[in-house]
């Protein structure tokens, strides 16, 4: 079977505010501002080997307009949009994009939207941006968090096993683990992938009223010792950490989330293991097992159930679970008297 996909290319998110967003991702994340176009502002780590990989807009909520993904040939993008029509969605091609070639949108059958190319702008650095390594499109930024690239998104839907099963089955993507609550059959956390990485995409259980919410957007550094500096210059300048620093066990990654200017999540992450095995089978974890916090010695803020744009209705973790349930996600230590 054709690959299709090859990896998560740039990410589209909105906010209120557009410019308190751009100041936080380039003088606390370490950012750079590469152009703005009309009402958008795009922006590039110093390891994206394209033009930009975020951009922000404006909007009356915090939320996630667009994921884009690039194909991994101009065959593959044809492929993929036969394969999505035949589900019944609707595309809608475009034939010029900022960065970027001709390309199709659809919005999934779980309300969020993805952008798919394969035409694409290879990013030149300029002499004062110039890196002495010839493989490094950019000079290591002296910056902040100053991650290399983006990694993955999460989002959030009603149904996280038909979410994975339906992109699974139409564009490709490896289903790689879930997790399951250890006192109730309910499957609220899978991650999938394009490529050798654990996961490039992430979805949560939603138990809200609205389709095509995201939790957070994810950006990636070389080293422990980078994300532990990066925890601590955030915090140096006002921005407290939600979560973390710790280590998942599904992807086995090291973490931190914070929120940015308009209160969407964002992650750095950094390590993990990588996976080559063309017939993977999906491992089922439980949150004592230690899923999200591999160290099994703390529990996760309810904060963290909470994705965006905000809604009136109960989130998945407080809809139709047991009170008793609830806390075994968020706090599955508390039997052992480590909680």
């Amino acid at each position: 079977m054709i690959k299709l996909l090859s990896h998560l290319a740039h990410l589209e998110i909105t906010t209120p505010d557009v410019e308190a967003s751009v100041r936080f991702y380039e003088q606390q994340m370490g950012l750079r501002v590469f152009a703005r176009e009309e009402d958008k502002v795009y922006l590039r780590a110093w390891g994206d080997y394209y033009n930009y990989s975020l951009v922000i807009s404006e909007a009356a909520e915090p939320g996630l307009a667009v994921m884009a993904w690039r194909t991994s040939s101009a065959e593959a993008l044809e492929e993929a949009a036969k394969r999505v029509e035949a589900k019944g969605v609707d595309v809608t091609w475009i034939e010029k994009s900022p960065g970027h070639g001709r390309s199709f949108v659809f919005t999934g059958p779980y309300g969020h939207t993805m952008e798919l190319f394969w035409e694409v702008e290879k990013y030149q650095a300029d002499g004062e941006h110039a890196s002495v390594f010839p493989d490094r499109p950019e000079r290591r930024s002296q910056h902040a968090v100053s991650p290399r690239q983006l990694d993955h998104v999460t989002v959030a839907a009603s149904d996280v096993r038909g979410f994975a099963d339906w992109y699974s089955e139409v564009l490709g993507f490896r289903i790689m683990a879930y997790t399951v609550l250890d006192e109730a059959p309910v499957t609220v956390f899978s991650v999938i992938t394009t490529n050798e990485k654990s996961h490039d995409l992430g979805v949560v259980l939603d138990g809200s009223d609205r389709p095509g919410r995201v939790n957070h957007i994810a950006f990636w550094v070389d080293s422990r010792e980078e994300l532990l500096q990066g925890a601590d210059i955030l915090m140096e300048n006002g921005t407290p950490m939600e979560y973390g620093p710790s280590i998942h066990g599904i992807g086995e990654q090291s973490f931190l989330y914070f929120r940015d200017p308009s209160t969407l999540r964002v992650e750095v992450n950094t390590g993990g293991y990588r996976n080559y095995v063309p017939d993977w089978e999906p491992n089922v974890w439980t949150p004592s097992a230690g899923s999200n916090n591999l160290y099994r010695n703390g529990a996760m803020p309810m904060s963290m159930t909470e994705s965006f744009p905000p809604s009136d209705a109960p989130s998945a973790t407080e809809e139709g679970i047991h009170p008793d349930t609830r806390e075994a996600l968020l706090n599955p230590y508390a039997k052992q008297g480590r909680g």
